[in-house]
């Protein structure tokens, strides 16, 4: 029945049965009773925000073949947009995070209507300058009083309401799950739809779609402040899981962790945003892991340097898997299913 039902609506079960093993993972809490065990909530919390990022950046380079290395600005102005709200404006944390994806929205806009006429490395140069600017900018002296300057902003955690009985990051995890939820279902349904047919259209053929009525225009700035709003939506639980927003947390290193998300999961598919979203932090953290590791059990004199292993884990990853981990398993899917049909006949 729930097989049928998700085929009907374009659903795969495997993904329902993901979605649902998410959401039961915190409940683990209760039963083995670990210490540490909030912290593991608080990995999951930052695999579903970046996820989120990464799903903004894929809506733009995946789906509407615009190039960016300046979604870290967005993911930083959501972020603050949120703590200025709750800091000076005593909002509740949940209210904020409309108001960020339309902040982040709006700004997507500015930057998306007059960079048209850039394409390729041009675009990619353009929000290059954007990433760099701004950190600079958020520690501009004129406006330090409601960023906290070099310093940032420091806010209190949002307590989890006492009828959940979850500690206060088993409660942000299901937030960020439950916001996660709700966006890859409506960029799923955006996609589905006549604006996510000509969002694909652009990319794979920007002349013939010009020649078919779609106006280039509109769409390629419409998807720029959708995706800008998306991920200033993972900013936003960035700053509220974390509980302080400081600019050297959102620099150029940041946008290439987003893109390289995107890569390894697999551009242009939706759970590959969910696996990107995973490999940003658990890989990072392995490096880091390794590297302890690697000193301590061959007695090595000099530390070899974690982003060197992490570096060494990403070429691997894409020698292997040249179109990303969910375009591997597509691949492999496909494949067992061809040899059934053999063997079938």
């Amino acid at each position: 029945m729930t097989a049928n039902w998700a085929n009907k609506r374009g659903v795969g079960a495997g993904a329902l049965l993901a979605w649902a093993g998410l959401a039961l993972l915190p409940l683990i809490g209760f039963i083995t009773e670990n210490t540490s065990f909030d912290y593991y909530m608080y990995m999951g919390q930052s695999m579903l925000i970046y996820a989120i990022a990464v799903l903004g950046l894929n809506l733009l380079i995946g789906f509407n073949g615009q190039i960016s290395l300046g979604h870290s600005a967005f993911f930083a102005l959501g972020a603050y947009t949120t703590a200025i709200l709750m800091n000076f404006g005593g909002w509740p944390y949940w209210a904020t995070l409309p108001v960020a994806a339309v902040v982040c929205f709006l700004a997507g806009l500015a930057f998306g209507f007059p960079a048209l006429k850039l394409e390729g490395h041009y675009l990619a140069l353009a929000t290059f300058t954007l990433a760099i600017a701004m950190p600079q900018l958020l520690k501009y002296k004129a406006i330090a009083g409601w960023t906290g300057g070099v310093g940032g902003v420091l806010l209190d955690k949002p307590d989890p309401p006492e009828w959940t009985g979850l500690s206060a990051d088993q409660f942000l995890y299901y937030l960020c799950l439950f916001c996660a939820m709700v966006l890859f279902w409506l960029v799923f349904n955006l996609l589905r739809g006549r604006s996510g047919r000509a969002i694909m259209a652009i990319r794979d053929h920007t002349m013939a779609a010009s020649t078919m009525g779609i106006d280039i225009a509109r769409y390629k700035t419409v998807a720029f402040g959708i995706s800008a709003g998306i991920t200033g939506i993972a900013g936003a639980l960035s700053a509220i899981t974390v509980a302080y927003v400081a600019p050297d947390s959102f620099t150029l290193q940041l946008s290439i962790s987003f893109l390289v998300g995107l890569v390894v999961g697999g551009i242009a598919s939706l759970p590959g945003c969910l696996i990107g979203g995973a490999f940003i932090v658990l890989v990072q953290n392995s490096a880091q892991s390794i590297s302890d590791w690697m000193k301590g059990t061959f007695a090595l004199r000099y530390d070899v340097p974690a982003w060197a292993i992490y570096g060494v884990l990403l070429l691997a990853l894409m020698y292997v898997l040249p179109d990303g981990i969910a375009g591997g398993c597509a691949r492999i899917r496909a494949w067992w299913t061809t040899r059934g049909r053999r063997e079938a006949q």
